[in-house]
């Protein structure tokens, strides 16, 4: 972590200065005031200038892309990762030999990945970020096969008149298929559980 000790004639000034040598703003660092200051008899006589230690906080983009590459790495995987910033929500796209060891069966990896990469992110940050691990343009190809399973679960549960329990998936791949269904007037969607085990049911309205 970055320091810097400065001094001034008020802590606001001190704090001033300690930002103009790290080229930072106020969020992203830390202000310790070592000394408060001294304005001294007829404004300088015994006077003390403020001193403060500024920290420079880690960079949560920057330290969630280095916890990925440094898990691609134990897993023998050499991956190029490329960072997408929209608002509070940063993508990181992984790509290269061996995609498919981080990607695992359904996903299931890429979203432990996922969801690892994000508790990192918000350890070093003050607002909530929602970080998104996608590789090989997985989440699209991911995204259209779910679309094509909540038409065909939804088709099964409205002939068959009973609700049909899908296997549990993460929040945002259930939210996926709510939203693909939304508009469906036979069926409605429901979840049931507990993570990481919470599912979805689709069930047909006009269940007895």
């Amino acid at each position: 972590m970055k320091q810097v000790t400065a001094a001034g004639q008020s802590v606001e000034d001190a704090v001033a200065s300690a930002l103009a040598q790290l080229n930072t703003t106020r969020d992203n660092v830390e202000i310790e005031v070592v000394d408060q200051g001294k304005k001294g008899f007829l404004g300088w006589i015994g006077a003390r200038k403020a001193v403060v230690r500024a920290s420079l906080l880690p960079d949560p983009v920057e330290e969630a892309c280095q916890f990925l590459k440094n898990i691609s790495e134990k897993m023998n995987v050499q991956s190029e990762i490329t960072v997408k910033r929209e608002g509070k929500v940063v993508t990181f796209h992984l790509s290269g030999e061996k995609i498919a060891l981080l990607i695992g069966k359904r996903g299931q990896t890429l979203n432990s990945l996922q969801y690892l990469t994000q508790l990192v992110a918000n350890r070093h940050s003050k607002q909530y970020i929602t970080i998104i691990v996608d590789a090989e343009g997985y989440r699209q190809r991911r995204n259209d096969t779910l679309i094509q399973l909540a038409e065909r679960m939804a088709d099964k549960a409205h002939k068959s008149g009973k609700e049909v329990s899908l296997e549990p998936m993460p929040s945002y791949e259930r939210k996926i298929i709510h939203t693909a269904l939304l508009k469906n007037p036979k069926i409605k969607t429901t979840s049931s559980g507990t993570e990481p085990f919470r599912h979805l049911i689709i069930s047909p309205k006009n269940k007895a």
